[in-house]
């Protein structure tokens, strides 16, 4: 009697078990894909779930090259960067890893210039300098200081700065804020 006992009430929990598995788990037809996960009821008193946390705000992938207000900006015509304002030998920094691939000042209305390559997307232009710090090929690292600010081939002290993406250039701010990488 006992043993019958026994295996009727081992019968009835894995009966219980297996009641309570199916009440639980949405069932799944075949030919579909996963069902959408069982979320409890929320606790009493809350009427909706919690938001989710906000997403982190991405990085930027630039940082502002010198600490200046900003005189003018992009307008992609007359424009094609920033020209930040600042005192004859403020610094200037590298505003992203990349390696030094031009220095000089043979470009017209640029002054004493210096291009960085960044990637095979990338390039940034830093001009007006009136001192360079840095050599072509030189690697360089995000806030080195790579020159001094200066008025070479402009009408006052001033950096001019662009972002250039496939050789084009583009609207830096929204690089240096980090709405773009």
């Amino acid at each position: 009697m006992q043993d019958q006992n026994y295996l009727l009430r081992a019968g009835v929990t894995v009966f219980a078990a297996a009641v309570l598995a199916a009440c639980s788990t949405p069932r799944q037809q075949q030919g579909q894909g996963p069902t959408q996960p069982f979320y409890p009821l929320p606790p009493a008193g809350q009427l909706t779930p919690p938001a989710p946390p906000p997403a982190p705000k991405p990085q930027a992938t630039f940082i502002r090259p010198a600490s200046g207000r900003t005189l003018s900006t992009f307008d992609g015509s007359r424009n094609k960067g920033l020209d930040i304002a600042g005192n004859l030998g403020d610094p200037i920094v590298a505003s992203a890893d990349g390696r030094v691939v031009y220095v000089g000042g043979e470009l017209r209305g640029y002054g004493n210039m210096v291009i960085v390559k960044h990637n095979d997307t990338f390039l940034t232009a830093y001009a007006h300098a009136q001192t360079i710090l840095v050599k072509e090929k030189d690697v360089v690292r995000q806030g080195q200081k790579i020159a001094e600010m200066g008025n070479s081939d402009a009408e006052r002290v001033k950096l001019h700065f662009e972002i250039r993406k496939q050789g084009v250039p583009v609207d830096p701010e929204p690089y240096l804020n980090g709405q773009l990488n």
